[in-house]
Formats: structure tokens, sequence, C-alpha cells
């Protein structure tokens, strides 16, 4: 289980930037801290809301040397018309297998829905040497993470 002061999860994904690549996170970590921000789907009204307000603050989080890529368990083409659509200038972590949200244990159930195996909200941070530093993890779907709180988080672990 992920968990803050805990190592992160290290995993491999396409990430949706436009194209289609590889992303791995350890290879990420080398540039400095990683956000991962971990929601339920594309195309909904809550994750998008939080995905253009993680835009609207990616200066802040350039500034501090920060990454930021959301990762939902969408397929990266979905992500990628889900960026376009949103004008997003930051890359989105399919985890189609749901090899990620197992490892970080943010599995859920839209039972009533039919719906499962989804992200819950939540947010990690990751340092450069791979700990986790910060972590929120939602069990209501309709709360947004504190975006003030992670971006001091992420100024404590750069």
């Amino acid at each position: 289980m992920a968990e803050a002061n805990g190592d992160a999860p290290d995993f491999t994904a396409p990430l949706a930037n436009g194209d289609i690549e590889d992303f791995t996170l350890a290879d990420e970590l080398a540039d400095g801290p990683v956000v991962l921000a971990f929601f339920p789907g594309a195309f909904t009204s809550v994750c998008t809301t939080e995905m253009c307000t993680f835009d609207d603050r990616l200066s802040k989080f350039d500034d501090i040397g920060a990454d930021v890529y959301g990762i939902s368990v969408d397929s990266p083409f979905a992500l990628n018309e889900f960026r376009d659509q949103n004008d997003l200038s930051f890359g989105l972590i399919s985890d189609i297998d749901k090899e990620i949200i197992d490892a970080y244990d943010v599995r859920m159930d839209f039972a009533d829905l039919g719906v499962h195996g989804v992200a819950k909200r939540a947010v990690f941070v990751v340092g450069a040497d791979g700990e986790i530093t910060y972590e929120w993890v939602s069990d209501d779907p309709g709360v947004e993470p504190e975006y003030d709180e992670i971006a001091a988080a992420v100024d404590d672990t750069a």
C-alpha cells in the first residue's frame, strides 16, 4: 500500500501527452518531485474541474520544479481527447490494466452504477528519492483535493 513516508510503487504505463509514450515513474523522479493525481474518469464533471484546476495552477508547480500527471483507468486515446477538449498542458497516464490503482490502493467501484475498478480521487507527491511525502485519498469522488495543501507539500519536497 502506498502511503506517506513510504516508497512510491514504481510503474510503467502509457502517457497521453498529445502522442502516446511510455512513462516510467522512476525515470521522471530524476527531474524533481512528481504529483500523481488519480481521478475516476475522463469527461466527468468533478474530474474535469480537478484536472483544469491543476492546469490553472501548473505554473506554481513548474516554479518549484515539480511535474504533475493525472492518472485514470481510461484508455490513452480517450485521455488524449480529454486533454484536447480541456486544453490541458500536462500528461495523463492511462492505467487501463488497473495495476497502478491497485499498487497505490486507490481502487473503487460505483456498484450502483455498474462501474467497477476506477481510481479514487487521490493525490500523492513523490520526492526525487522515490518517497511519498504527501498523500490524500478520498472515498467521496465528489470532493476535490486541497490544491494549496498540495502545492505546500511539493514546496516542502523540492
